[in-house]
């Protein structure tokens, strides 16, 4: 059994800022040039935007978060075990090490990275986002909270750059993508990231899928409504936070209060929509960047800017996504109110 206990940490590596101003601005003038006009989810993430999503999670409209945590808090050990292939009455002795996908704060991979520990005695754990900022409140929580877990953070777009996998010889892999991120990618999208992260992992390692539940006799279209339009308002200041990003690294000269948070249901497409939409005539002015010339945005009333989808699934809709991408569904773990899957694959 590799010893992991003594493994180094690793500091979180991130892109420059020259070099994210440039992503944001090939994002931004590819998108804003676009009818209709979108912006990339990934652009809310910034220091203010991280830190408005954490407050998200925390929000009682917000039912995402607590029951995936409630299914993690009542199944964790029983996660893990499966995640090494053993059978809960026998002695299995298979290492697991753990890397996350989006992992933010990792607020809720506490739960199964205590298990892990009460398993194997430690556990090494690769959280991987776009935020460094994120990662950094993610790795002074776990150090301090989770003795026995070697942290190794990874500042990344995993959804463009390969997996930063630091497999360890004779471990098996759990690769975590919850807090249903899957559901900001469309079909097509989501089918073809979790076909790169099967490529990177062997036959037999695990993916933890956590995914948000269509409408159903328990879960009316109004519970999904109030999760991303809260009576606080925090999810229409984090959805506006990307035009201050704009501001800030692009020197444009958005005016947030002329925009307006918009959330609607999508039946068609079975997705939560996001948008700005524009409250009346008026000009944006973008200056010359490294993505190209200054750019003149003219905005009608009511006109919107598509910031986010997050789709909502079946369960046939969770095997669709799965099995294009060579895993084998294992296992899942729903809540009492059947709001919320967790679904362990095996790479196959």
């Amino acid at each position: 059994m590799p010893s992991i206990a003594a493994l180094p940490e690793a500091a979180a590596l991130s892109a420059s800022p020259d070099t994210t101003r440039h992503a944001v601005a090939i994002e931004a003038r590819a998108g804003l040039t676009a009818h209709p006009r979108t912006l990339s989810p990934w652009l809310f993430y910034d220091e203010a935007g991280s830190h408005l999503f954490e407050q998200i999670t925390q929000l009682p409209e917000y039912y995402l978060t607590r029951t995936e945590r409630g299914i993690f808090t009542a199944h964790a050990d029983e996660i893990l075990q499966q995640a090494a292939n053993g059978d809960e009455d026998k002695d299995d002795k298979q290492i697991l090490t753990l890397i996350e996908l989006g992992a933010g704060t990792a607020a809720k991979t506490g739960v199964l990275l205590a298990a892990a520990v009460r398993r194997q005695g430690s556990v090494v754990y690769q959280p991987v986002d776009v935020s460094e900022t994120a990662l950094a409140v993610a790795s002074r929580n776990i150090q301090a909270n989770f003795p026995g877990v070697t942290v190794r953070c990874q500042v990344a777009d995993y959804t463009r750059e390969a997996l930063p996998l630091d497999r360890l010889p004779g471990l098996r892999t759990l690769a975590l993508y919850i807090g249903s991120s899957i559901g900001n990618f469309s079909p097509a999208a989501a089918k073809s990231l979790l076909s790169n992260v099967r490529g990177q992992l062997l036959p037999g390692d695990k993916l933890l899928l956590g995914t948000d539940l269509c409408p159903s006799p328990q879960k009316n279209i109004a519970t999904l409504l109030a999760a991303y339009n809260d009576a606080s308002g925090t999810t229409a200041a984090f959805n506006r936070n990307v035009l201050t990003r704009l501001n800030r690294d692009l020197g444009a000269d958005f005016d947030t209060d002329a925009f307006t948070h918009k959330a609607v249901w999508n039946p068609i497409h079975s997705r939560i929509e996001m948008h700005l939409e524009s409250t009346h005539h008026q000009r944006v002015h973008i200056p010359a960047n490294s993505a190209g010339p200054a750019l003149t945005l003219t905005f009608e009333p009511g006109e919107t800017i598509h910031t986010e989808n997050s789709y909502k699934f079946t369960p046939a809709a969770i095997e669709a996504l799965l099995t294009p991408a060579a895993f084998a569904t294992t296992r899942i773990w729903h809540d009492p109110q059947h709001l919320f899957a967790v679904t362990l694959a095996t790479a196959i």
